[in-house]
């Protein structure tokens, strides 16, 4: 698993694109697992703060019993509507990975509601004039792979 910095650091221009994508919009959507199995989707925020991707919630929310009890999600950037030209697009984004509760040092005890996105997987879609459907795809000690798919 890795931190943002982690893919900041291994593929600065990759990570600046997605990162872009993610502030684009201030809403974001989550998949989550409930207790039985079936998957969730909640519009969450979340930012990029000193080299992790953090997002608070309510504490009573269904989407925090959902990550207390399987922390696995894939978190992902909203997407504009592809134009006329859909080379245009700017394309969408995801991470996938774990949630983290970050707990207050002074007050271990109690919950924040706040988790960090410890990463497997982050991947960018976007349309190339050339190429089609491209899917760049990074994975903790895998790095970058790029795959036209038009």
């Amino acid at each position: 698993m890795s931190r943002w910095a982690d893919i900041e650091n291994d593929e600065p221009e990759f990570a600046a694109r997605v990162r872009g994508l993610f502030e684009s919009h201030d809403h974001k959507f989550m998949a989550t697992l409930r207790k039985d199995g079936a998957p969730r989707i909640s519009v969450v925020e979340a930012r990029f703060t000193d080299g992790d991707v953090v997002m608070g919630m309510m504490g009573r929310s269904l989407k925090v019993a959902d990550l207390r009890r399987d922390p696995r999600l894939v978190l992902s950037s909203a997407s504009d509507d592809v134009s006329a030209d859909p080379a245009d697009w700017p394309g969408d984004a995801r991470v996938s990975g774990r949630a983290i509760e970050v707990l207050d040092p002074a007050r271990p005890q109690v919950p924040s509601n706040v988790f960090r996105i410890d990463m497997s997987e982050v991947v960018l879609n976007y349309i190339s004039r050339s190429e089609g459907l491209v899917v760049e795809t990074w994975r903790t000690g895998k790095g970058l792979e790029r795959r036209p798919l038009g």
